[in-house]
């Protein structure tokens, strides 16, 4: 297990704030105002704080983001111009490598919008939108999310299995490493939510690179995707059964893929991550390693409300169950969370319940939330960990 370290503190800027310079600079002028925003970057990242700015005519501007026990409507102040829209600004203090997504609420009478920071080209995507995005001190994009000229491509198939346990045809797709020979055998990554790894995720280039440089085994990976993802993963026994006696034998008479426990993994993040664990648990000694992102794992043995809603009634009730006997569902796990998302509490929570079982656990926090650019910067960790490259595990 990997204890959170603490945060650390970025240095404090000597002097003052860029905003408190400028604002001592009042009655100020548009082209004052122009200036500034020209030579900073928005958010303005000074140590520790971080100021966010808004420019434009409105009754009341604020900051929306989610992290958690934190005020997450921050009003911001306004700070007028002679001859022009007022700027608006905010200053929050973060800690180090900290990654936050946010909009802005802007309100005019009674309309009010959230929007994205129209001076902050840092942008976020996921399935319900996109967010802004404040890259705090010290946070770096990793170079490996990134497309890298030298590494060379694997191939993505598309994959259709029709599935008797679910009644319906699954979509999916297949990775093959760049170098594949039929003649070698891989080990295999099924992947939940697989369609949002690849697209928000980048997780076709992380492979890629990640191979090429031999962090990661070269390995098959399975992007599977659900049909009705709040019925399917939350211990849903019928996606088990098409993970497991489907899917897996499937793959097998397909592929070349190493036929042991241990050289297979599942993954998944929030639901997906129920999902994984919940596969795993249904079919002992089949899937030896799990990497979870941010689980949704619910529970009320301690408290009596979740306050999820009916979709989490059937993870909780399966998490309930499990923490009242928890037992080895993998050999391994990784298992990674951001600091800033309300998850925090039960993914902490379940790593003693796992290690209790014999498992090796391997946790890993972040100070970011629960979105997919979180889940990207945790996938090094996760695959270089369960899968590690040629020169420290051969499958034969």
């Amino acid at each position: 297990m990997s204890l959170p370290t603490p945060y650390p503190i970025a240095p404090r800027p000597k002097g003052k704030l860029a905003i408190n310079r400028l604002r001592e600079r009042a009655p100020l002028t548009d082209a004052e105002v122009e200036e500034f925003l020209a030579e900073h970057e928005v958010p303005v990242v000074e140590g520790p704080r971080s100021t966010f700015l808004y420019r434009g005519q409105a009754d009341a501007v604020a900051v929306l983001h989610r992290i958690v026990n934190q005020p997450q409507h921050v009003p911001m102040k306004r700070l007028d111009v002679l001859d022009g829209d007022p700027l608006w600004y905010v200053t929050i203090e973060l800690p180090a490598h900290s990654r936050v997504e946010y909009q802005l609420e802007v309100r005019q009478g009674a309309a009010v919008e959230a929007v994205n920071d129209p001076l902050n080209p840092h942008v976020a995507h996921s399935p319900v939108g996109s967010s802004s995005v404040c890259q705090a001190a010290g946070y770096e994009t990793p170079t490996w999310v990134l497309p890298q000229p030298e590494s060379r491509p694997g191939e993505l198939i598309d994959w259709d299995l029709p599935s008797k346990a679910l009644r319906r045809t699954t979509h999916n797709r297949v990775y093959l490493p760049a170098r594949f020979r039929r003649s070698s055998s891989y080990p295999l990554l099924v992947v939940h939510d697989g369609d949002d790894y690849i697209t928000y995720a980048a997780m076709k280039t992380v492979l890629d690179n990640l191979i090429h440089h031999l962090d990661m085994a070269e390995t098959i990976v399975l992007f599977s995707n659900p049909g009705d993802r709040l019925r399917e993963y939350p211990n849903h026994a019928p996606h088990a059964r098409h993970v497991t006696r489907e899917l897996l034998p499937a793959l097998e008479e397909e592929l070349p893929v190493v036929r042991r426990s241990d050289a297979r993994a599942l993954m998944g993040a929030s639901f997906g991550a129920v999902a994984s664990l919940s596969t795993a648990f249904r079919s002992p000694d089949t899937w030896g390693n799990l990497f979870l992102q941010s689980g949704s794992f619910v529970f009320t043995d301690i408290g009596s409300d979740h306050g999820g809603g009916p979709a989490f009634d059937p993870v909780v009730k399966f998490m309930n169950r499990y923490r009242e006997r928890p037992r080895r569902v993998a050999d391994r796990m990784m298992i990674t969370c951001g600091v800033y998302e309300p998850l925090i509490v039960p993914n902490r929570s379940m790593v003693p319940v796992f290690e209790s079982t014999g498992a090796q656990v391997r946790y890993v926090e972040s100070r970011d939330g629960h979105s997919w650019e979180n889940w990207r910067d945790r996938l090094r960790d996760g695959l270089s960990w369960i899968f590690p490259g040629p020169q420290k595990l051969v499958y034969e």
